[in-house]
């Protein structure tokens, strides 16, 4: 395998790109995109905006000396050049999986990630305190914070920028733009004045001229002020958005992000920089790769698939296409009914919703905490908003949720994605929050399905039979094992197995299958259990406590933080029954889950069918 990688096995840190030249570092790109199409096909992740990043990392890393130099990544999925460029190379094949490389930058791995990742919007504000750090201790090194334009939608981005605006010393925004409308916004004259303004010899002329022009007694400070303003007035001519100047930055660019020539002059001409700078570089997600060059969406998050063909190993629907499916049935229905995303359309399957109901499909943008209260401002008018979000990107919208959902008893449905364990991508993005963050906010109601059917019923339920906030939370992938003995009676609870028996299992969403698996492992060693399946699990029906308190030993296993969640709820309201028993929570207890297969993670957390089994067999 070396030896398909002549340069890119040779850099074990970014030293080694100094002495090479444009047309090594051309090799090594075209090295570098072969190595990521050949590992994230194996492993899945992020493809589409590492290939469009290659060349702005290689030259990074060229150009600048990190780890002295901090690079700051915003969401940090598109790190995994910056990993094979800092000493990970020979451990790039171990990306996503347990104890291997993480997908994010993480601290603790390598003194060259800056600051950790896997939500977008946090680069600037974490490069701004990362420089200040610096200069309270006399480190006068550069500190550069590299955001995509997507991650320009989230409102963290540009409270960032407001902050850091005033900061004079080495702080550099690094735009990487890969929408190619971009073209459309920039005519000739632009692109001239960008060559120009990105030389090197420009900003020392630049600064050297209004030195100049201060010692001049009487009339040099006025003519440094006309020259500024007339400046001003060109750039505002050519450039139809500001914003960055009035912010109080340099703004460079656009630049290629693929001519290694102008991001070289870019970059150099942004070290020379007195205030902070903004370098906008242009690039194309999927670049080298045609399938990904092709469709860029498909390939920004992607599992196992064939390099030849692009298409993916795996085609079964899951819980998103169903959630998706059903909702355009519930919209041809229901004229109220729309949809909104945060710049998720296609992983939360809402492309056909998109497509059928235009006018009722609402793409914020990486906005979450705007999705909810915008959601709010809908339902105020009789309009039933479905916001589908992943379990760990609603973390962000705690407070509207409370103050602007919650408070005024509004109706949105939450259609909570990649609900418990995801895997690969590692602790940012579990879902192992929302059941106890949403559990601590009144008047909410939370369903937790576990099969398709019961995905569409707790659709139906939100929609019609919730007057306020209400979630409907549903894991990634597939469904599971379904006895072929169950029969769904209610939306609200289950009991399944032998009524008799003295030991309950209680769990909701996807651990159902694993319990029904544990319960069979169990009755073949003559231990009968029942099992109470949830699928309301806010509020608690009383009759499924009442169930539960006749028994002698119950166990609840919960794929959620245990602090706050939906075993302790029920816990409380067994204690009030006043029946005397013995209760076990099985849950996720004070940690993050780190990256790993959601089997491997499930078995780890001894809550998969054999876990189970042994935790019950431990404490009878």
């Amino acid at each position: 395998m070396e030896n398909e990688y002549k340069i890119l096995s040779t850099i074990k840190s970014p030293k080694d790109l100094k002495s090479l030249s444009h047309e090594e570092i051309n090799s090594l790109c075209a090295e570098i995109r072969e190595k990521l199409i050949e590992v994230v096909s194996v492993n899945g992740g992020h493809l589409a905006s590492n290939l469009g990043i290659v060349e702005l990392t290689v030259m990074l890393h060229k150009i600048f000396n990190c780890p002295k130099d901090s690079v700051v990544w915003d969401v940090g999925h598109q790190s995994y050049v910056h990993k094979m460029l800092t000493g990970r190379y020979n451990k790039i094949d171990t990306i996503r999986t347990k104890d291997g490389l993480a997908g994010f930058p993480k601290r603790s791995e390598s003194e060259y990630d800056a600051f950790n990742a896997g939500h977008s919007s946090t680069s600037i504000s974490a490069a701004y305190g990362i420089a200040l750090a610096k200069d309270l201790k006399g480190d006068d090194s550069y500190t550069i914070a590299v955001i995509g334009d997507g991650s320009m939608t989230g409102g963290m981005a540009f409270e960032g920028l407001n902050n850091a605006g005033r900061y004079k010393k080495n702080f550099i925004v690094i735009l990487n733009d890969n929408k190619m409308s971009i073209s459309n916004n920039v005519g000739a004259m632009a692109k001239t004045l960008s060559h120009m303004r990105i030389k090197p010899t420009y900003i020392r002329v630049k600064r050297r001229t209004e030195k100049i022009l201060s010692h001049i007694p009487l009339i040099g400070n006025f003519f440094k002020k006309v020259l500024r303003r007339s400046k001003s007035k060109l750039k505002n001519l050519i450039y139809k958005n500001t914003l960055f100047d009035f912010l109080g930055y340099t703004y460079l660019g656009p630049v290629d992000g693929h001519d290694l020539d102008e991001l070289e002059n870019a970059l150099n001409a942004a070290k020379k920089c007195a205030e902070p700078v903004i370098v906008h570089v242009v690039t194309k997600k999927g670049k080298g790769y045609e399938p990904a060059e092709n469709r860029p969406k498909d390939f920004h998050g992607i599992g196992q698939f064939d390099i030849d063909s692009g298409e993916p190993l795996s085609s079964q629907k899951g819980f998103s296409y169903i959630f998706g499916k059903h909702l355009c049935n519930l919209a041809s229905k229901d004229k109220n009914i729309c949809a909104i995303t945060a710049a998720m359309t296609l992983g939360t399957g809402l492309s056909e919703f998109s497509k059928k109901y235009k006018n009722r499909f609402f793409d914020v943008g990486i906005a979450e905490e705007h999705a909810v209260t915008f959601a709010c401002g809908l339902a105020t008018k009789g309009i039933i908003p479905f916001f589908a979000v992943y379990s760990t990107f609603l973390q962000r919208s705690f407070d509207q949720l409370i103050h602007d959902a919650a408070i005024q008893k509004l109706h949105i449905v939450l259609c909570i994605d990649r609900a418990g364990i995801v895997g690969s991508d590692g602790e940012t993005h579990q879902g192992t929050f929302d059941a106890s963050m949403l559990n601590t906010i009144p008047d909410t109601t939370i369903y937790s399905p576990c099969y398709f059917d019961e995905l569409k019923q707790s659709m139906n339920a939100a929609a019609y039979f919730c007057d306020s906030l209400v979630a409907v939370r549903y894991p990634r992938g597939v469904e599971e094992y379904r006895p072929a003995d169950f029969k769904k009676s209610s939306i609200d609870y289950d009991v399944y197995g032998d009524e008799n028996a003295d030991i309950a299992l209680i769990t909701y969403g996807r651990l159902f299958s694993y319990a029904c698996k544990a319960k069979e492992t169990l009755e073949k060693e003559g231990i009968n259990i029942k099992i109470i399946k949830l699928c309301r699990i806010k509020p608690i029906d009383c009759k499924a406590v009442k169930i539960a308190a006749e028994c002698k030993r119950i166990f609840f296993f919960e794929e959620s933080m245990v602090a706050g969640g939906i075993a302790e709820s029920f816990g409380y309201e067994l204690k009030k029954t006043g029946k005397s028993y013995y209760y076990k929570i099985h849950g996720i207890k004070d940690r993050f889950v780190r990256h790993e297969s959601v089997a491997e993670a499930l078995s780890e957390l001894r809550l998969d069918d054999r876990g189970m089994v042994e935790v019950i067999k431990e404490n009878l």
